[in-house]
C-alpha cells in the first residue's frame, strides 16, 4: 500500500532542488553578463587609454603594451568578479593569485628588470632611433628600441643587441640630442716654428671648411710645453652628421702642411747602442760595457 505521508517530503525535495537550479542558473547568467559586459568595457577602456596615450605622443610601442596591461588587469579582476557572483569565495582565488604572479616574477626576474628598463626608455626617451649612442659600454646607432631590448648598428655594421636592464644601469651618452658636436685634436709643433704662424695657418683650415662651424667659433690655443715641442690643441664644432668626416679632412690639410714644410713636427731621438767586437747596431744587455751614440 503506498504510503502518502512522503508526497509532501518528495514535493519539499524537488521544490528545494528547483529552487537551487534556479539560483544556478542565475548565477550562472549573471557570471556570463559580468564577463561579457566586462570584455566589452575592458576593450573600450583599453582602446581608451591607447587613444590618449597616443594622443601625448608617446611611443606606439609603450602605448600598446600599456593597453595590453590594463587589458590584461581588467580581465583579472572580471573573472574573479564573475567566480564570486557564482559563489566561489573570492580570498582564497586572490591568494593564489597573488602567490602565482611572486613565483612567476622570481622567475622572470631578468626578462621584468628588462621589461621595467625598457619602459622608462621609451618614457623618458634618453634617445630615439637614428641617434649615435653610447650605451652599455657600447657606441652605435639606434636601429630600434624594444620592451625587453635595444638594437645598436655598430659603426663597422655590425648589430649589437643589448638588454634593457644593461643600458638602464649605465651611463648612456647621447651624441645627437643637442645637434651639434665639438671636436678636439692635439698637435704638437718644433720650438723654431713660430708658434702664432702655425696658428693662424691652421685657423685658416678651419675657416674654409664650411662644415666647421662659424658660431661657436673654432679656436687653437698653446696647451702646454714639453722636453721637445709646443703642444697645441684645436677646437672646433659641427653638426653631428659632419663630425668625423671634418676632423679626418683637417688632419690630411694639416699633414699637407707638415710635407709642405710649413710646420715643423719634431721626431724624438733614437738611441743606437754599439756594443765592442760586433757588427753594427748589436744590442747590449750590459751597458757599462757600451757605447752610446745619438
Amino acid at each position: 500500500m503506498f504510503d502518502v505521508s512522503v508526497v509532501p517530503a518528495a514535493a519539499r525535495a524537488v521544490s528545494t532542488y528547483s529552487d537551487q537550479a534556479v539560483q544556478l542558473g542565475l548565477r550562472l547568467l549573471g557570471a556570463l553578463l559580468v564577463l561579457l559586459l566586462g570584455m566589452w568595457m575592458a576593450r573600450r577602456l583599453a582602446g581608451f587609454a591607447q587613444a590618449a596615450l597616443g594622443r601625448a605622443n608617446l611611443d606606439s610601442t609603450l602605448s600598446g603594451f600599456l593597453r595590453n596591461l590594463i587589458y590584461g588587469v581588467l580581465v583579472v579582476l572580471l573573472v574573479v568578479t564573475a567566480l564570486g557572483v557564482l559563489g566561489v569565495p573570492s580570498a582564497p582565488l586572490v591568494a593564489a593569485l597573488g602567490t602565482a604572479g611572486l613565483a612567476i616574477g622570481l622567475a622572470l626576474q631578468g626578462s621584468l628588470s628588462n621589461l621595467a628598463w625598457g619602459v622608462l626608455l621609451v618614457l623618458f626617451r634618453p634617445f630615439r632611433v637614428g641617434d649615435y649612442v653610447s650605451a652599455g659600454g657600447t657606441e652605435g646607432t639606434v636601429q630600434s628600441i624594444n620592451l625587453m631590448h635595444t638594437q645598436l648598428i655598430l659603426p663597422d655594421n655590425r648589430e649589437a643587441i643589448l638588454p634593457n636592464a644593461k643600458i638602464g644601469g649605465d651611463a648612456i651618452v647621447n651624441f645627437n640630442r643637442r645637434g651639434t658636436r665639438r671636436f678636439e685634436l692635439k698637435l704638437g709643433i718644433a720650438y723654431r716654428d713660430d708658434a702664432e704662424r702655425v696658428m693662424a695657418t691652421i685657423m685658416q683650415l678651419m675657416a674654409a671648411d664650411p662644415r666647421i662651424l662659424k658660431d661657436p667659433a673654432p679656436g687653437v690655443w698653446i696647451e702646454g710645453l714639453s722636453v721637445q715641442t709646443v703642444n697645441l690643441v684645436l677646437r672646433g664644432w659641427t653638426f653631428v652628421s659632419d663630425g668625423w668626416d671634418a676632423q679626418t679632412d683637417l688632419l690630411h690639410a694639416i699633414k699637407r702642411r707638415i710635407d709642405a714644410r710649413q710646420i715643423s713636427v719634431p721626431v724624438g731621438p733614437t738611441e743606437i747602442t754599439l756594443v765592442p767586437g760586433s757588427a753594427l747596431g748589436g744590442i747590449v744587455g750590459n751597458k757599462d760595457e757600451s757605447a752610446h751614440h745619438t
